[in-house]
């Protein structure tokens, strides 16, 4: 691990040199490329020149402590400050072990974020569009843009499906632990007996993919525009505004209608279907990839879950760690990150060990 940190500090000390020269600093392209590079190498050799300043600390309050003329006093400050360096370094062993670990590609890319109601009937519609809402109040935490790229809905505040793209620094990277099925627990309003319902819903997480990532042959798409429904202010159903997509080699099916125009619906419609054709490529070059994902939907039944939602109870428990918490209803306000940073960590954790095996 250390001979890989010192190569990485001698690459980054070599790239600093390169973009402080006049010569590089003319040549935009290449300079900005150098400082990108330096960008993805920095938290790794920052953190290294933190062990290793910590490390000499801890190495010289030794030295005192066997070597120093010291008083009683003396000694036992520097054995106090011995004891305080000592699982500090362990600490950063353990955080650049992290910084190590091969890096998701996709992580600092925008999402698509699509939720479906699941089984349930109307709270199933119903608890989904929580699911977006939250969503997209996490996002508004996170500094990070949203738009709607489709929606459907009974017009009663229940969602079908809806298909939510969110721009952000990072965005992936936290959004992509969501993916499967959501659970609920409660009573519904319209329930008059009191009897607690669970429901279900569906969370799918992709990264969007630029157009050198994944091509799409146009011959390959159906192109059909019709009169959008629901949302989309007074153009509804008098403009033929709302793009249907379909992938005709994989039966791909993707709509677009929540802009008024056609051009943008279709834009949008061109990146949900690009990231679903990356989706299932990845999945078919990759089995373990298949393996993570093939639930990603699920079927949306109630026995599928990744995460329940007890209202009753005031908790929200994920299956996948074993971490309840009790703060639903913050949670439900899109204070998601306790739970989020808990699956980061664990992520975390298992690659580790993997990687040591």
């Amino acid at each position: 691990m250390f001979d890989k940190l010192d190569s990485t500090l001698e690459k980054y000390d070599e790239l600093a040199d390169l973009a402080a020269d006049p010569d590089v600093i003319a040549d935009q392209p290449r300079w900005q490329k150098i400082v990108k590079e330096m960008g993805e190498l920095e938290p790794i050799v920052l953190k290294y020149r933190e062990y290793k300043s910590v490390k000499k600390e801890l190495a010289d309050a030794k030295d005192m402590i066997e070597n120093g003329y010291l008083s009683a006093e003396e000694k036992d400050l520097f054995k106090s400050e011995q004891t305080g360096l000592e699982p500090r370094v362990g600490e950063l062993e353990d955080e650049l072990k992290v910084l190590l670990l091969p890096k998701d590609p996709n992580d600092d890319k925008n999402v698509i974020l699509e939720v479906r109601a699941g089984t349930g009937g109307e709270e199933a519609g119903l608890f989904a569009g929580d699911l977006l809402r939250m969503y997209m109040r996490y996002a508004e935490r996170r500094g990070w843009k949203t738009e709607l790229a489709g929606m459907s809905d009974t017009g009663l505040g229940a969602v079908k499906e809806a298909i939510l793209m969110i721009k952000g620094r990072g965005a992936y990277s936290r959004l992509k632990y969501e993916s499967g099925v959501h659970r609920v627990q409660r009573v519904p309003e319209t329930e008059s007996s009191g009897r607690v319902h669970t429901s279900a819903a569906t969370v799918a997480v992709l990264p969007e993919i630029d157009d050198v990532d994944i091509e799409i042959d146009p011959n390959d798409v159906r192109v059909d525009v019709y009169r959008s429904t629901g949302h989309g202010g007074q153009s509804v159903n008098t403009t033929d505004s709302a793009v249907r997509l379909t992938h005709e080699p994989t039966g791909l099916v993707v709509t677009c209608q929540d802009e008024k125009s056609q051009i943008k619906n279709k834009d949008k419609a061109f990146k949900v279907l690009r990231a679903r054709l990356y989706d299932l490529k990845m999945r078919e070059q990759n089995k373990e990839i298949s393996d993570a994902r093939r639930s990603m939907v699920g079927s949306g039944d109630r026995s599928e879950r990744i995460r329940t939602y007890n209202y009753p109870q005031g908790r929200v428990s994920d299956h996948r760690i074993g971490l309840t918490i009790y703060k639903l209803q913050t949670f439900m306000d899109g204070d998601i990150d306790e739970i989020t940073s808990a699956l980061i960590t664990s992520d975390h954790a298992k690659r580790m060990s993997a990687a040591v095996e």
